[in-house]
């Protein structure tokens, strides 16, 4: 299929005259075939990629997704476009629901699950009888980052692709480092099979990096109720810590006017649709979140991401920080950081993976609900008959790994030169133009929140004058 053809689909299907920088290579690569990792920046429209696929195809397409709100956030793209077929396998469905989803599986166009619903055997037995036209999994990265330690049923996904016959794969991520990139492809793809990379630069330009240290919680909680009272919204503020989400978000609350709610786990999952729902639409200025939210969501106008702790590595910081400015307009990234974030990070990340003793004295326990995140992982690996010896040293490798990853953001936070070079050499890329005042905040170096702060735009200085759109039709045309 000519470039030609494949506008006239998107136009067709989408409404756009022109592809978004990746998008149709990573296409033209499926309609010939070929099985690809799509390594495309946060905002660049990875979800078009497969779903286009799947119209021209006219074949089902299954899409792993990492969360709940990922999956009804493309659902309802999917069904605002005017596809109906969709449909997400989940543990919210009742057992009825998901039996007659199941019993009338073919009728779907496109199916959305959780890797962990790949263990449940009626699910595969259910989709390895349809005739796949794609296999996608989205934030692909979850493979690398989740599946050795959280989630191990991303490493589970190889065997499945293979119940189905190996069918046309595609892998999304926003991020990825060669080592990473490597990583999903072992763990996706057979080694004699033929895979192609489609890879576009991490760099959002239009996004200002910036660090702020403090030296106590409480300097650090004064700076950010002063900013947030400037900058113009609407940003995403990022916890590692539920507790202190709640509690920052009632903070702001009390000393501002600004619209708040927080979003973490522990809300019913009502609660986070409708706090996701209103921040959608503009009914929300802040969401004080733990780094689950945002993931997938496509919202244009978000202004800021502040990260209050510090994030788990790099590849999640450029994640997190890519949800601002999806639009092009400048957007202000700010790490807040103290000396005592990195103890809470080890102890997030490194501490918390099984040590000798956990490994030692684990008893199998076969399927069991409501087992802890490391009785999970270590169930998956003594299910795969890895002996114990050779587990212990996986965990070894693991947590010298994250502490290398957590070593590097440090370095980003402390480098005395520019932040936006660091980040792009860490994704083994060159930084295509020189360190300006738009880029980068370098050490020492305050960051000019006036800059960014709220201004009130004309346009809406027009519509809070008037009360109908004939009133806004007047003064239009007045105006010309």
């Amino acid at each position: 299929m000519d470039s030609s053809q494949l506008k006239n689909f998107l136009k067709h299907y989408y409404g756009y005259s022109d592809f978004k920088r990746g998008q149709s290579e990573i296409i033209e690569n499926l309609l010939e075939g070929k099985s690809t990792l799509g390594i495309l920046p946060t905002g660049t429209g990875k979800s078009l990629c497969y779903q286009l696929t799947g119209k021209i195809l006219k074949k089902t397409v299954i899409v792993i997704s990492p969360l709940l709100s990922l999956m009804h956030d493309q659902i309802e793209q999917l069904k605002y476009a005017g596809e109906k077929k969709v449909i997400a396998l989940t543990s919210e469905l009742s057992f009825v629901d998901k039996q007659m989803i199941l019993a009338n599986i073919s009728d779907y166009s496109f199916i959305y699950l959780s890797p962990e619903m790949l263990k449940n055997d009626l699910v595969e037995k259910k989709l390895a009888m349809l005739s796949i036209g794609l296999l996608v999994v989205d934030e692909a990265h979850c493979i690398s980052q989740w599946g050795p330690d959280f989630r191990p049923d991303y490493l589970r996904i190889k065997k499945f692709r293979h119940l189905l016959h190996n069918p046309l794969t595609l892998a999304l991520t926003a991020t990825a480092t060669n080592n990473v990139a490597q990583d999903i492809q072992h763990n996706l793809f057979s080694n004699d099979e033929k895979k192609f990379v489609v890879r576009r630069s991490v760099d959002r330009p239009n996004i200002f990096l910036g660090v702020h240290e403090t030296i106590s919680n409480y300097e650090k909680n004064t700076y950010l109720i002063d900013i947030v009272k400037k900058l113009k919204s609407p940003g995403i503020i990022y916890f590692s810590s539920k507790k202190q989400a709640n509690k920052i978000s009632e903070l702001l609350k009390a000393e501002t006017s600004l619209r708040i709610a927080p979003y973490h786990a522990a809300l019913s999952s009502r609660d986070r649709y409708m706090t996701q729902h209103q921040f959608m639409e503009n009914q929300l200025d802040i969401i004080c979140a733990t780094s689950a939210f945002g993931m997938g969501i496509n919202k244009k106008d978000v202004r800021f991401v502040i990260h209050y702790h510090l994030p788990s590595d790099l590849e999640s910081y450029v994640q997190e920080i890519g949800r601002a400015g999806r639009n092009g307009e400048r957007s202000l990234a700010i790490l807040l950081y103290t000396k005592a974030d990195i103890n809470l990070q080890e102890q997030l990340s490194i501490n918390s993976l099984p040590d000798d003793f956990d490994i030692e004295n684990f008893q199998p326990k076969g399927t069991v609900a409501n087992v802890s995140d490391k009785e999970n992982v270590l169930q998956y690996y003594f299910e795969q008959g890895i002996p114990t010896s050779e587990i212990k040293q996986i965990f070894l490798k693991r947590r010298q790994e994250k502490y290398n990853k957590l070593m590097y953001l440090l370095e980003y936070i402390e480098t005395p030169s520019c932040k936006r070079k660091f980040l792009l050499q860490y994704f083994d890329e060159e930084m295509q133009t020189k360190h300006g005042v738009d880029c980068c905040q370098l050490k020492g170096e305050p960051i000019n929140i006036d800059y960014f702060k709220c201004e009130k735009e004309k346009k809406e200085q027009i519509i809070n004058q008037v009360s109908d759109y004939e009133d806004i039709l007047d003064i239009f045309f007045k105006t010309l």
